[in-house]
């Protein structure tokens, strides 16, 4: 056990370390998530009734959206230098590696976007109460969506087409994160229990969480071969 944790850590020390080197790629992401939620406030003035009101799904439909962005790149450049076929013969489990792989891709794209959400929601007037729950909802929410997206990812491997092909495989899974997510801001702003929507999101997390790598690692088996 300690040595298949020890290999999750190097596959995400080693991919974490290749996006030091090409900072891009991350601030990308950061950078239109920051866009879209602000071009929203300038749209539609300073109603903040209104503001308040759309807030939570827009945050939500930002993050979704700037996640995408880096998840068909998830195996891509293994997959065209090679390394991809050294982590599939190494002698841990491949579902265990594929698990240091995407929380080092949470890491750079969906935990920077929790750490931001509060500032980004005060230009809707969200109160603390609103701005807590949706650092919550987003702690909870986006680890789902690099699950889903490693599994879209492995699946397009090696198709000219990923790019487009993993967001129409993402996005409907999705739908329910998005939902709960936002509903879970929106409960918060308005007063009433955020709870229930809290435990879907952890609902719909823990079979990701433990199915996901498992059935991304035989979707790059597959496309190996």
């Amino acid at each position: 056990m300690i040595e298949m944790l020890s290999a999750a850590r190097c596959v995400m020390t080693r991919d974490l370390l290749v996006v030091m080197r090409n900072k891009s790629d991350a601030a990308n992401t950061l950078l239109f998530f920051v866009i879209v939620v602000s071009l929203f406030p300038l749209g539609i003035g300073p109603e903040t009734a209104l503001l308040r009101a759309i807030a939570p799904g827009v945050v939500w439909v930002a993050a979704l959206l700037a996640s995408m962005l880096a998840l068909a790149r998830l195996f891509a450049a293994d997959y065209a230098d090679g390394s991809l076929e050294q982590v599939v013969l190494a002698p841990h489990p491949l579902g265990v590696l594929v698990a240091g792989k995407v929380l080092a891709h949470w890491l750079v794209s969906g935990f920077p976007l929790v750490l931001i959400a509060p500032l980004l929601g005060l230009q809707f007037g969200l109160d603390s109460d609103a701005l807590l729950m949706l650092v919550l909802s987003l702690a909870l929410g986006t680890p789902v969506l690099s699950l889903l997206g490693a599994v879209a990812a492995a699946l397009t491997l090696g198709l000219r087409s990923s790019g487009v092909l993993v967001p129409l495989i993402v996005l409907p899974l999705c739908v329910p994160v998005l939902i709960f997510g936002s509903g879970a801001v929106d409960a918060a702003a308005s007063g009433l229990s955020a709870r229930p929507h809290l435990s879907l999101l952890g609902a719909y997390l823990l079979p990701s969480a433990l199915f996901g790598p498992w059935a991304a690692a035989v979707a790059i088996r597959i496309a190996l071969e």
